[in-house]
């Protein structure tokens, strides 16, 4: 584990900072590491406000877009809302869908299969479209390089809106309009929407169009929050309101379906840490394991009682989803072992009955593990499909570019993204993505890394200190959680293993020259204990949160990493 401390912003500059915000030096400091330098900054930082959106019509094609939809509505046309299977594109269609069925009956939805159709706008889901007498086809999350199949819509009388936010090919699909921050000639200031901010803006211009303000939308800001965080964009900007706010109506006012998905959290308050691993992980679930028009029912679904029993359902496939993840996970490390690849630049898997749901899950997983750019696949039909994952400041959608003359079709984004390539391909593809990664990776960046924002004393935690630094949520890329490293630490003598296996460290530390004592946890570093038990000082790598115990609330340390 390495460790790299930020640069500390100048001084002079922090102090005025600081008095002028009436806030702690280390505060005002950590506030300019992060672009926020004046007041006005500070105050859009703290104090989200629904004000700060963007017009939605600074987005190419809006216009369009929006015009194209009042009038499916006025001729009583018959409207298909288009998603993919992952919580972005499920949670898009429930956006889309319940919107536009608020105000007009004939919308439909649409999830492509996983399995049979595979991701993004299908043949098979225009073909459905067409049997349907659907004339205009809204998709999200999805279609920005579908060139041939939108031709292919025209060639049947249907209309594409696409609302993306994929990196698009040089050409752009002939759509009546293409949503997309990404496209070089749009001027939209903020470009790290995901597919379900994209679809979220069409909706604003549509009521803005009426003369309606956006705070008639915030009920539909839970489904963009839960995108924002499963999606990993940046929680900067734009994506920081909306995510705001939907915290917000995830916490007092969530949609029936998410209220059942998390009525057994024991949990007051929701984070987007939540979001991330409590409910996009269920909603995932849905895709990997049966189909994702599951996800988009029980994000519809209106009955209390029906979306209980969807929720249970959901709870089931979320269960037969981590035995999955579990079982492969190991087969593939074994598989490392085996094929003595543990020295490799990449991680390269492939087992043709690996279950196609949570390969990317499994690349996760051996990205822990391992730490370098990971692909696992399986066989999909006469292909084989791969997810792909990534470590830390390495592109791995640039290096699959650079292999495509061995790849039928990939996308994605820079940490993530999916392939399928022919059989015959694979082992050519294997050692080309090798030669890709060994020649281009700096050779840190396959060493994890704990990024330290500042150094702390321990009696600079203090209640004051705390309580502002809460007030940097919802935290996520580009607003990471604080972390802090403090130097000369000492346990008190009550420095202990906890938990199944003893994996986890539990003690409470003082500083040389420091009166202030505070509790520590430190999950997955049981393996440190006999550091600290040996009386001898150390540094730790920290966040800060609360520890409830008995009624008692007190801040502690939640331990990264510790070192001599």
């Amino acid at each position: 584990m390495r460790w790299t401390l930020k640069p500390t912003p100048d001084t002079q500059t922090v102090q005025s900072f600081a008095e002028s915000l009436q806030i702690p030096f280390k505060i005002a400091a950590l506030l300019q590491q992060r672009g926020v330098d004046t007041y006005e900054k500070a105050k859009k930082f703290f104090r989200p406000s629904l004000d700060d959106l963007h017009d939605p019509f600074l987005m190419k094609d809006m216009d369009l877009a929006v015009d194209r939809i009042i009038l499916a509505i006025a001729q009583g046309e018959n409207i298909l809302v288009y998603g993919d299977y992952d919580v972005d594109g499920t949670t898009s269609v429930a956006l889309m869908s319940s919107y536009l069925r608020s105000h007009y009956p004939q919308v439909a939805t649409y999830i492509p299969d996983r399995y049979a159709e595979g991701y993004g706008v299908s043949y098979s889901g225009i073909d459905y479209a067409h049997d349907n007498d659907v004339t205009l086809i809204i998709a999200l999350d999805c279609g920005v390089k579908a060139i041939e199949k939108v031709d292919y819509a025209k060639k049947l009388g249907i209309d594409f809106i696409i609302c993306d936010h994929h990196r698009p090919g040089a050409e752009i699909p002939d759509a009546v309009a293409v949503l997309d921050p990404k496209r070089e000639d749009c001027d939209y200031p903020y470009k790290e929407l995901c597919g379900c901010g994209v679809g979220f803006k069409l909706i604003q211009a549509i009521e803005q169009q009426k003369g309606l303000p956006v705070k008639t939308l915030v009920p539909y800001l839970d489904l963009v929050a839960t995108a924002i965080g499963a999606d990993i964009v940046p929680i900067t900007g734009e994506n920081r309101v909306l995510a705001f706010y939907g915290l917000d109506v995830i916490n007092t006012l969530p949609r029936t379906g998410i209220q059942a998905l998390i009525e057994h959290v024991n949990k007051d308050t929701l984070t987007i840490t939540d979001v991330v691993f409590i409910i996009a992980p269920r909603i995932n679930a849905a895709g990997r394991i049966k189909h994702g028009l599951h996800a988009v029912e029980l994000l519809t679904e209106q009955d209390y009682t029906r979306a209980q029993e969807m929720a249970a359902g959901i709870e089931g496939f979320n269960a037969e989803r981590k035995d999955l993840d579990k079982v492969i996970t190991e087969e593939a490390l074994s598989q490392i072992v085996t094929n003595k690849e543990e020295n490799r630049k990449t991680t390269v898997v492939f087992q043709e009955n690996w279950h196609k749901g949570v390969i990317g899950i499994v690349a996760s997983r051996l990205t822990e593990t391992y730490y370098r750019p990971t692909l696992v696949f399986t066989k999909s039909g006469e292909k084989l499909a791969a997810s792909a994952r990534s470590v830390k400041g390495f592109d791995v959608y640039e290096a699959l570019d650079s292999c495509k003359e061995y790849i039928e079709q990939f996308g994605g984004h820079k940490y993530a993204a999916g392939l399928t390539l022919g059989e015959d391909q694979y082992e050519d593809f294997k050692n080309k993505f090798e030669e890709v990664v060994s020649s281009s990776i700096d050779e840190r960046l396959l060493i994890p890394e704990i990024s330290i924002d500042a150094e702390l004393d321990l009696d600079e935690i203090t209640p004051k200190f705390y309580r502002i630094l809460r007030q940097f949520a919802p935290f996520g890329p580009g607003n990471m959680t604080p972390v802090f490293m403090t130097d000369k630490l000492k346990d008190t003598g009550y420095g202990k293993c906890v938990g199944a296996d003893e994996a986890h460290l539990k003690c409470a530390v003082t500083q040389t020259g420091n009166n202030t004592t505070v509790g520590a946890i430190g999950f997955n570093l049981g393996d440190k204990c006999d550091l600290i038990q040996h009386k001898k000082t150390f540094k730790a790598a920290y966040s800060l949160d609360l520890n409830e115990w008995n009624g008692n609330v007190s801040i502690q340390l939640k331990l990264r990493d510790i070192q001599e």
